[in-house]
């Protein structure tokens, strides 16, 4: 697997450090982060939906927190009584998920219907942060002298 350096981009990125330590961590991830599989989809400019596959879970069977930039989503099967399998090809094991989400994203909602546990998302940015012109101060255009010129 190949590393990145990011240490020449430091001087140029002011803030940014969440992001690179995001992209560290998605570097070490483990293979055992694709259980249960996912989908993550743009619903529009400021919206997002999580699906997790969730195949013989019930609904109280799990869990979603959402606390500061971190979504995470935990199954657990409730002990039944001791089947045997001739074959078992849909898994039941516990689960944790974690979701890494940026700034100003917050969870809306959450559904759950024939197996996709669906998490509904959005960015929603304050005033404050929101860009907004600024007023140049100096000499009104008014004020300006033309200098007047003569045809040839």
């Amino acid at each position: 697997m190949r590393t990145y350096d990011f240490a020449p981009l430091w001087r140029s990125t002011i803030g940014f450090d969440r992001f690179f330590d995001l992209v560290d961590a998605a570097q070490h991830a483990g293979s055992d982060d694709n259980y249960p599989p996912c989908n993550v989809e743009r619903l529009g400019e400021d919206r997002y939906q999580i699906s997790l596959a969730l195949a013989g879970f019930a609904p109280d069977e799990i869990a979603i927190t959402a606390e500061q930039n971190v979504l995470t989503v935990e199954g657990r099967k409730a002990d039944k009584a001791q089947r045997e399998f001739l074959y078992q090809g849909i898994s039941s094991r516990p689960f944790k998920r974690q979701f890494n989400l940026a700034d100003y994203v917050q969870v809306r909602g959450a559904a759950f219907d024939n197996g996709l546990l669906q998490i509904e998302l959005i960015r929603e940015i304050p005033e404050a942060m929101k860009p907004r012109r600024i007023a140049i101060n100096g000499a009104p255009a008014s004020k300006v002298q033309q200098i007047e010129t003569r045809a040839a």
